[in-house]
């Protein structure tokens, strides 16, 4: 990877995830790693993208330490560390394109059921057992194969209309613990090498700027736009994963 193409995908790439990691709740985070997939092979662009997630989690931990829906919590973790491991096991076996296609689908799928439910006022749901341990699962597969967990979380997490601080505070910590597990398997599996973690630490002091910036234009949008913004964002990845897919 040049200079030339670090600047030109991988800069908007990691700002972006930084901004949606400090303040909307990884609305717009998956699609760093099928940016980065354009100048490389997309195993290659995950192995870049996990250390630079982990530093965004880091970074927005203090931000949100303890706001956290911890009810929530216990019921995704367990699914996530599920979901990683069935990644860890079938790594090499599945398509990265059949997995971008399938999270692009349920995330438009998904949107579009939002909209039908929002046109019937449906009350806020409630932390459920199954719903969050499946979708966690798929959440924890995704995020390994290609650092695409988000949609699922949205999925779950959403339909619940929590305030937007601790929505953001409950993603954030589940995708600290996850991408932290995620960092074993990834060693032994020999996904980094030093030219990715060289990538990894030169994009580094980005996605610590893109954090502060979603920290900062989260504070300054209400909560109706915010879950607007969230929702918006789960369409335009739901969309950019089909398109660059197919």
């Amino acid at each position: 990877m040049s200079f030339t193409e670090l600047f030109l995908l991988g800069i908007p790439a990691v700002l972006l995830t930084g901004i949606s990691k400090g303040g909307f709740g990884g609305a717009l985070g998956g699609i760093a790693v099928p940016l980065l997939a354009l100048m490389m092979p997309p195993t290659q662009a995950a192995a870049i993208m996990l250390p630079i997630l982990c530093m965004a989690d880091i970074t927005g931990l203090r931000r949100f330490y303890g706001k956290w829906d911890l009810a929530n919590l216990k019921i995704m973790l367990p699914g996530a560390l599920l979901g990683v491991l069935i990644g860890t096991l079938s790594f090499g076996l599945l398509s990265e394109r059949m997995i971008g296609l399938m999270i692009g689908g349920i995330a438009i799928a998904f949107f579009l059921l939002n909209v039908l439910n929002a046109a019937a006022k449906q009350a806020p749901s409630s932390p459920r057992l199954g719903k969050g341990t499946l979708l966690s699962g798929i959440a924890g597969f995704t995020s390994f194969v290609a650092h695409a967990g988000g949609p699922p979380i949205m999925m779950y997490l959403l339909p619940q209309q929590m305030d937007k601080v601790r929505y953001v505070a409950t993603v954030n910590c589940f995708f600290l613990l996850t991408n932290a597990i995620k960092l074993v398997p990834y060693a032994l599996l020999g996904q980094f090498s030093a030219s990715s973690l060289t990538a990894s630490l030169a994009l580094a002091p980005i996605v610590v700027i893109g954090v502060w910036l979603g920290i900062w234009l989260q504070g300054r949008v209400n909560h109706t736009w915010f879950y607007r913004i969230a929702w918006a964002g789960l369409l335009v990845t739901g969309v950019q994963l089909i398109v660059q897919n197919l």
